[in-house]
């Protein structure tokens, strides 16, 4: 005898037998029982939930000669032609290669004819929502009055692309995903009737991963079938081996070293993986399922059941150990990473080429997540805009409030007397002089407690080259292709007429270039900085006329700069401008104040010639970026 595949062989054969569907089994069997058969039914739901199963069975107690009845003999000579598919008085119709005007006609044409041996004549229209719109309209008015004892069954899985004229005249039933655990039970059955030995673990497996299909499940059972033996059950790994998939203790080895951010470690595991024959967008498209489930774990604080994370007990216990190292928004940030890179790979014909960049750029976690916050604010001082920014980003706080200084009584000439006196006294000592400030408002504004926290350098014009290149990255919509950019082009120059931008490295440099895949990715990214279309876009090696060029820019851009800078403003007391007093009693404090300020002047000066950590001062690096050296005890990396 022929083999016939499980899912054929135990597909439902009455309403009981029918595996969750509870709501429509129970509208069926009434509807039987109380004789109250419409001339229509549409039934629809995702493949494999039993829409065809249940119109036959639906037709077979229709049409049954101990019939109506709610459980079909499937004995008589009516029943047998409808288990067998024989189109006597029960006619299947694939919609989808009978689909034309001409097709509905013949349809039309048939049902006039009566029943030949049946109480009903039955047609059963799968995938109708590929029929055309002349083949709907056609059968319109036929769905609405057909002859009588003719019923339709209509059965789609895109219920959307019926038309609603076509919706108005049947009765609907809405199919429901199976549940896990009703898939697990049935699948059970099945194994225990074909004598499969196979762990509970791995029916369960079979059930999360069918997408509560019951028809997928039963086939994927049917294939692992032929791994049979009854010396060791048929586990989870046997099935991520035969369908290419990840085991867990590799996702689990592989997401522990992108945690820790051990990037030689994480590659070597990825090489491993990748010998084994899986594909790329697999193996990212597994750890992107992984880190779903980590997400869960960690915003859940581990209550959560098995069958949400889709893993059994011990797998679930060595996860919630692992997920303890890890942040959700690191979590977050490795999925957005993740599922933007899976994106590129299917459009890049290097694809192992941006598998290593994706998990490189994943293993670089903690520096990434620590680095995001203050590359923000980085980038807000360098376009001139970060001073009125709170200090902390995080967006659960509330900014700061204005802090209101203390009224101070208007001086005497004593005590400008003492105030000079005191300067006179601090330079004898040595001790640098602080400043008079300037009488204020009697509050200090946000843009001074930030100043007081941070060294506020001038602020940059937003048309530096310096400033324009962040703002140029930012409008590059591709994540992997802005990381790349950032990390290997430079920018020489940057106007709304031209853009030149040098990349060293000859592999990127024909990706980004005008002829290669990214180069849509940096002329999108012009066109929105500036606005406009730029006309002439070039993307080449680097040249040695490249500093002349910044140069230059830089220059044009300075020329125009006549904003005054920002002046360190501390929120504490002052004295306010004295008045006008003898010459005699405040000479000498003068003269001294004088040759104070002289000899500050003189250090700044000199400081301001000293380069930042003993490097050589470079044209390309503006102040912004010295003061933010400075400030983190950087250096400069060419």
């Amino acid at each position: 005898m022929n083999y016939i595949p499980l899912y054929r062989k135990y597909r439902p054969q009455s309403i009981e037998q029918i595996v969750g569907q509870e709501h429509i089994k129970k509208a069926l069997a009434n509807a039987i029982t109380m004789n109250r058969i419409s001339h229509a039914y549409l039934f629809t739901g995702p493949r494999g939930t039993g829409k065809t199963s249940t119109a036959r069975i639906f037709a077979k107690s229709l049409n049954c000669e101990k019939g109506p009845t709610v459980s079909p003999c499937n004995e008589c000579e009516n029943c047998r032609n409808i288990t067998n598919a024989i189109p006597i008085d029960v006619i299947e119709i694939d919609a989808a290669s009978n689909r034309s005007v001409n097709d509905a006609d013949e349809i039309i044409q048939k049902v006039a004819l009566a029943p030949v041996q049946s109480r009903y004549k039955i047609y059963i229209i799968d995938e109708v929502h590929m029929l055309t719109n002349q083949a709907f309209n056609a059968l319109l008015k036929t769905l609405e009055e057909p002859p009588k004892n003719v019923i339709f069954i209509l059965a789609t899985t895109e219920v959307h692309k019926v038309l609603d004229t076509i919706k108005s005249r049947c009765q609907r039933f809405d199919f429901k995903r199976i549940t896990t655990e009703d898939i697990t039970k049935h699948l059970r059955y099945i194994s225990d009737s074909e004598g499969i030995n196979i762990t509970d673990d791995a029916l369960a497996y079979i059930a999360q991963n069918s997408a509560g299909g019951m028809r997928d499940s039963i086939a994927l059972l049917d294939q692992l079938s032929v791994l049979n033996s009854e010396d060791k059950a048929i586990s989870v790994d046997d099935i991520n081996t035969l369908l290419g998939r990840l085991s867990f203790d590799s996702l689990t080895l592989l997401f522990e070293n992108i945690a820790l951010s051990h990037q030689s470690e994480a590659l070597n595991v990825l090489n491993d993986i990748y010998n084994q024959g899986n594909e790329p967008v697999q193996i990212l498209s597994n750890l992107l399922e992984y880190l779903r489930n980590v997400l869960i774990l960690k915003s859940s604080e581990n209550n959560i059941s098995n069958t949400v994370v889709q893993l059994n007990s011990e797998q679930l216990k060595i996860l919630t150990e692992k997920v303890s190292a890890i942040e959700v928004h690191q979590v977050v940030s490795l999925i957005d990473k993740c599922a933007s890179y899976i994106k590129e790979l299917k459009l890049t014909a290097n694809p192992k080429l941006w598998l290593d960049v994706a998990i490189l750029d994943m293993s670089n976690l903690i520096e990434n997540t620590k680095l995001e916050d203050l590359q923000r604010r980085i980038t807000l001082l360098e376009t001139g805009v970060g001073q009125k920014t709170q200090l902390n980003t995080s967006p659960y706080n509330t900014p700061p409030s204005p802090v209101y200084k203390q009224e101070i009584k208007k001086p005497s000439a004593k005590d400008i007397k003492i105030h000079f006196q005191q300067v006179a006294d601090t330079k004898n000592t040595d001790k640098p002089n602080s400043k008079e400030e300037k009488p204020t408002e009697n509050f200090v504004t946000e843009e001074e407690v930030l100043t007081d926290a941070v060294p506020m350098s001038k602020a940059s014009e937003t048309s530096s080259i310096k400033a324009l290149w962040v703002k140029f990255l930012d409008n590059v919509s591709s994540f992997p292709s802005r990381a790349i950019l950032k990390q290997q082009a430079q920018p020489v120059k940057l106007t709304s007429e031209e853009i030149i931008i040098s990349i060293k490295n000859q592999s990127w440099l024909k990706q980004f270039g005008p002829e290669g895949s990214k180069y849509s990715f940096i002329v999108d990214a012009a066109n929105h900085l500036f606005g406009t279309s730029v006309k002439k876009i070039i993307v080449r090696s680097p040249e040695a006329g490249d500093d002349n060029i910044r140069k230059s820019q830089s220059v044009s851009d300075n020329s125009d700069d006549k904003s005054e800078p920002v002046v360190d403003v501390k929120p504490r007391s002052f004295v306010q401008t004295p008045p006008e007093i003898p010459e005699d009693e405040i000479g000498s404090a003068l003269e001294a104040q004088t040759e104070q300020q002289s000899d500050e002047e003189q250090i700044s000066e000199t400081q301001a010639k000293t380069p930042l950590n003993g490097q050589a001062d470079h044209s390309f690096h503006s102040d912004e970026v010295n003061m933010v050296m400075d400030l983190f005890e950087g250096k400069m990396i060419e």
